[in-house]
Order: C-alpha cells, then structure tokens, then sequence
C-alpha cells in the first residue's frame, strides 16, 4: 500500500519542526503576547496577520527556489540582516522606554490607538526583516522534497505549516488578550516591557553582527 504524500514522515518531520520553531519563545510571539495583554485581541489579531504573511511570503520564496537564488547575492542578505537588526533594537529601544515609565506611554510597543493597517505592517516588516526566516523555509522545503516523491509533497507541506503558523500566532493572541492576562500584564508591564526590550536588543545585536 503507497502511503498518502500528506502522511509520509518528511511531511510529519517538517510539520514537527516548523510547529516546534513557532512555538517557541521569540520577537514574533513576544510581541504577539505583549500587544494582546495591553491592547487586546483584535490588534493582537491583525498583528499575528501581518507575521504570518511575512511567512508566507518567505514560504513562497523558498518554494519557487527564489529564496535560493537570493542566497547565493551575499549583499542581499546582508542588507535584510541590517534592516531586521536595526528595526529588532528600535523595537527593544520602546521597549526600554515603556519600562522606565511609571505610566505606559502612549508610544510603547503596544500602542491601544494604532490603526489596524499599521499594526499588520509592524507584522510583516518584523518577519520579512528576518533573514531567518528564509532559512528556516529552506529546510522546511528541503525535508518535504525526497528522492521517491520530488518536489510533490512542497505544496502539502507549505500549506500544512502554514496552517500551524496561523493557529501558533492567532493562539497566543487569543490567550494572553483574556481579562486575567490584562491584569497579569498591569501588574508586570514593567518587568514585561524590561525582558522584551532585552530580548530584542540581543535578537538586533546577535542579527547586525552575524556572518552567515
């Protein structure tokens, strides 16, 4: 009996790893968790949109091969590396800002009054800046190709991840924009604010001084 291209173990082993790199803690998901806890679930929402279409528009890249062929430009990378690790270290400098205010300010990370649209471009800049990102998919496309079945289980794959992604980044919105996660947040803004600010500011510096 021929297995079915959705159930072979590339597609289970590249859905396990994407799901694992989403899952865990990074700028995505900290900011995601952030902004649901401070201005709640629909800016949470439309910001988790934006990262997954910076997500998707990597997958696309990376299943069209394009993604290699950028690869191969160093100056490219190099000039996404600057730009995802300036953009990492203004994020982490509000960050910062937010975390020695007694009030949050009114320009902290998770403004309550920023337009949707904008929201959703903070999204996808901080994903299409993340020069990660292309790698991460390039794995992900390489462990769904194999020598029996070529480049048929691509399309499963994308679209399966992609799903994973969405449900990822939608969850964490939904969950930390509950009534209980909004009073955690008002009681630890500050300290909550300090570690983002850390963590993106390691994120920028680690991405503007990285060679490969």
């Amino acid at each position: 009996m021929i297995a079915s291209p959705l159930l072979t173990a590339d597609v289970l082993i590249a859905y396990s790893a994407y799901f694992v790199g989403t899952a865990s803690p990074g700028p995505s998901n900290l900011a995601i968790m952030s902004l649901a806890m401070s201005a709640g679930r629909r800016a949470a929402l439309v910001f988790a949109l934006g990262v997954v279409s910076g997500s998707f528009s990597w997958a696309l890249l990376a299943s069209l091969g394009l993604s290699a062929v950028l690869a191969s430009y160093s100056q490219c990378i190099i000039a996404i590396r600057i730009a995802g690790g300036l953009y990492l270290l203004w994020l982490g400098f509000k960050s910062a800002r937010s975390a020695l205010s007694a009030e949050r300010p009114a320009q902290s990370v998770a403004r309550v009054d920023e337009p949707l649209g904008r929201l959703y471009l903070r999204g996808l800049l901080l994903h299409l800046t993340n020069p990660k990102a292309v790698l991460v998919w390039l794995s992900i496309v390489s462990l769904a190709m194999s020598p029996t079945h070529g480049a048929t289980h691509v399309l499963p794959v994308v679209l399966g991840c992609m799903v994973i992604g969405a449900t990822v980044f939608s969850s964490y919105a939904m969950l930390f924009s509950t009534a209980s996660a909004r009073r955690i947040y008002a009681a630890i803004r500050r300290w909550l604010d300090g570690s983002l600010a850390i963590m993106f500011g390691i994120a920028g510096v680690k991405l503007l001084m990285s060679r490969n």
